[in-house]
């Protein structure tokens, strides 16, 4: 898969995946947070959603047509972190990715595709510095993983090849840590039984981020 492929595939699972995250995240998240979620999220229950087999669709060339020909294009690199923009069917998301600088399996030597670490903001939704990871497998179904970072340890939701924060509540906080600290570990355990340790880079992150909050704003 090329860069561009991975890049729309992870613009579109992001897109698909939003309403789905942001419901399971509702249960535990403040009124506050409830209120920035769109309604159509609160509209259609997790359960009857299909962003797995979406996020695979996306995966495959014919997904930047889908996306009304949106491409990312990147609008600056800051060490590890790569700064991006897309319009997909005309709406602008930003986003910066990064691929983990390394990782471990147990049993070791496992294969698995390529993971990528993204904070995606999607002005028309007011979704701002949403934490994804796309693993690299299929994983554990009904499994949550967790992103340690700062000492402190985030519950993950999974679904599919992706993980989100289970308590949306918690996302600034985690970013917060994320911006300030060196590096950041991902844990997740795949279909097969799989246990995966994912390390990130933070360095340029924070860089990043602000890039695509002056970025975004336009």
């Amino acid at each position: 898969m090329s860069v561009r492929q991975i890049l729309t595939s992870l613009v579109l699972s992001a897109l698909l995946c939003a309403a789905s995250s942001l419901a399971l995240a509702q249960s535990a998240a403040p009124k506050g947070a409830k209120e920035a979620a769109k309604p159509a999220a609160a509209e259609k229950p997790a359960a009857t959603d299909k962003p797995a087999a979406a996020a695979k669709s996306a995966a495959k060339p014919e997904a930047t047509a889908a996306a009304g020909g949106a491409e990312p294009t990147l609008i600056g690199q800051f060490g590890t972190w790569g700064a991006y923009t897309a319009t997909p069917n005309g709406k602008k998301v930003c986003f910066a990715l990064a691929k983990p600088s390394s990782s471990k399996t147990n049993p070791p030597n496992r294969p698995r595709d390529p993971a990528y670490a993204f904070v995606a903001t999607r002005p028309a939704e007011k979704v701002t510095n949403e934490v994804s990871v796309m693993i690299g497998y299929a994983l554990k179904p009904g499994s949550e993983s967790s992103l340690e970072v700062g000492g402190a340890a985030y519950a993950m939701y999974t679904q599919g090849d992706g993980l989100w924060i289970k308590n949306a509540a918690e996302e600034e906080r985690m970013v917060d840590a994320m911006r300030k600290a060196a590096d950041v570990t991902v844990k997740g355990v795949s279909a097969k039984g799989t246990e995966t340790i994912d390390t990130f880079s933070l360095k340029g992150l924070s860089q990043a981020l602000d890039k695509l909050a002056q970025d975004c704003r336009r």
